[in-house]
């Protein structure tokens, strides 16, 4: 009888060590020590859960985005999307629209660009990072023409304020995205579909030959893209009060950074829901710890572009590793 050998403790700290989530884990461990440095509310769990209700949006479109990603595509009409369905639902609700209707009516169109962006990507076979710069601007011209400059209130008091509520200390934004978290690394990381949205991203040409139907799965993504940004848009527009056609303006740069930072690869194949579960609780951290330093919103902005460059970078530097 042939024993084999146990694997090397040695190895495999060198495993865990290149997952792209434990270098996010670490990173996050050490922006909260610096964040404790700048301020003593760093230690406050409370004051953490409120400060992430500002970036929490993004962070529930991050997860499917992910998906997305790893499946070697990507999605960079997100916030337009966002920005569009919800001007329609906040229109139809002022024009006196119930507002279970008026939230679907938002919901459905964000289906339908989402669907429009697959069409576009798997039909015509165009790149789907030109399709959806292309997109991106054109549902953004089309909410400005919607909603022209001004903003769109006048919501039911039960439907503003939803950062307020809270379970405990936690508020239910923040809930919503812990649950789909789950929901979603359970679905990517355990079932069968997860593991054909790993190989399409490795290679699509050999997932076809597999029998793997890569533009269904593919077109399911986007258009999935398009729900969750329909309904992140609106848990906005609960914690803002008020719509306007640039709604999210600039968040293309906050989702596509939280899924980088999160360890999934550029190029497909590569990435964990857990990785970009923990980036988002990183660019809280950051983001918080340069406002409470009071850095300036343009020093800001620079930052997190360095960031974005730096985790790609780092992303590469990991699965080359990997491989040798």
């Amino acid at each position: 009888m042939t024993v084999l050998p146990m694997e090397r403790p040695a190895t495999s700290w060198r495993r865990a060590l290149l997952r792209p989530e434990t270098m996010t884990f670490l990173l996050l461990v050490a922006a909260a020590v610096v964040g404790t440095q700048l301020s003593p509310f760093f230690a406050d769990l409370g004051f953490v859960l409120e400060s992430a209700t500002y970036s929490i949006e993004f962070g529930i479109v991050a997860l499917v985005l992910t998906m997305i990603v790893v499946s070697g595509e990507i999605d960079l009409s997100v916030a337009a999307m966002m920005a569009l369905s919800t001007c329609l639902f906040a229109l139809a609700a002022k024009a006196g629209l119930p507002m279970p209707a008026a939230m679907s009516l938002g919901v459905l169109a964000g289906a339908a660009m989402g669907g429009f962006n697959a069409l576009l990507v798997t039909w015509l076979r165009l790149p789907s990072i030109i399709v959806t710069i292309g997109t991106m601007t054109l549902y953004r011209g089309i909410a400005q023409i919607f909603a022209g400059d001004r903003s769109i209130g006048g919501f039911p008091a039960w439907f503003v304020g939803i950062d307020f509520v809270e379970v405990g200390i936690v508020p239910v934004p923040v809930i919503v995205f812990i649950v789909l978290a789950l929901a979603l690394g359970l679905l990517l990381g355990r079932t069968v579909l997860g593991r054909q949205i790993y190989q399409i991203g490795t290679s699509e040409t050999a997932a076809r030959h597999a029998g793997i139907r890569v533009d269904r799965i593919k077109s399911m993504l986007f258009v999935a893209s398009g729900v969750i940004s329909a309904l992140a848009g609106q848990m906005m527009a609960s914690r803002l009060g008020s719509v306007r056609y640039d709604l999210a303006a600039g968040g293309e740069l906050q989702m596509v950074l939280i899924v980088m930072l999160g360890g999934t690869s550029i190029f497909g194949g590569r990435g964990t829901i857990a990785g970009t579960f923990l980036a988002l609780w990183l660019l809280v951290i950051i983001q918080t710890g340069m406002t409470v330093a009071n850095i300036a919103i343009e020093a800001q902005l620079t930052v997190l572009g360095l960031l974005l460059i730096l985790s790609i970078i780092a992303s590469n530097a990991i699965t080359a590793v990997r491989r040798r």
